[in-house]
């Protein structure tokens, strides 16, 4: 294995809760009179993209909103969240980068989320550092959100790296169809809320990250 790519923020730390009461938060101080249960947040992951989300909910309800401006509202008050929460990385993780700097494995982190969430993230997990990573993807590296191939493509010049050398870890469904429009392997590592998606694209689904067995996925092709 090359590279190993972690393919949203929640790859590292499950911060799914936080961003509904985000949500939650931002349409209150929006005055929307709207509140997401859980439940119908889960089914509203099967897409990405924060802003297209509430855009297509107001339609739902037949409303208009400035979708643009509740979801920067929302992302400040992630970041303020973030900021206050105690988050822990999710299991396997911080083993598995040490296992790659260790067998010089590059590392990268490929979201097409805010470079200010990604700051919030890794300000708020101190286990892993920004530094680790070789290379850090966000929404101002490209123009296409995934399930668009752009993200993979933008790493994998930057790393100088084969599709066929790397593995990737998503957590919902649009990041794993984005890794595979990329030609690279994905690992499938749902969160608490995208658990019942349908990951069959990806090679494996798993709970935990485990170093070996993600090195095993690309045996013979470095």
């Amino acid at each position: 294995m090359a590279a190993i790519l972690f393919g949203s923020i929640s790859t590292l730390a499950d911060t799914s809760e936080i961003q509904r009461q985000a949500f939650n938060d931002a349409f209150a101080a929006h005055d929307l009179g709207w509140t997401w249960e859980r439940k119908d947040y889960i089914e509203m992951l099967a897409s990405n993209g924060g802003a297209a989300r509430i855009a297509e909910y107001a339609h739902s309800r037949g409303e208009e909103v400035d979708s643009a401006a509740v979801h920067s509202t929302k992302s400040e008050i992630f970041q303020k969240l973030l900021a206050n929460s105690d988050v822990d990385p999710r299991p396997g993780v911080v083993e598995t980068i040490a296992d790659a700097k260790k067998h010089d494995v590059k590392v990268g982190l490929v979201t097409t989320t805010s470079p200010e969430n990604v700051n919030a993230l890794l300000g708020a997990l101190t286990a892993v550092d920004v530094d680790l990573f070789d290379v850090v993807v966000d929404s101002a590296s490209v123009s296409q959100g995934k399930p668009d191939r752009a993200a993979y493509m933008f790493a994998l010049g930057r790393l100088g790296e084969n599709a066929k050398n790397c593995v990737a870890i998503e957590d919902n469904v649009g990041g794993v169809a984005a890794a595979v429009a990329a030609h690279v392997r994905c690992v499938a590592f749902p969160n608490a809320n995208t658990v019942g998606g349908d990951f069959s694209a990806a090679v494996e689904t798993v709970d935990r990250l485990d170093a070996d067995r993600l090195r095993s996925l690309t045996e013979g092709n470095r």
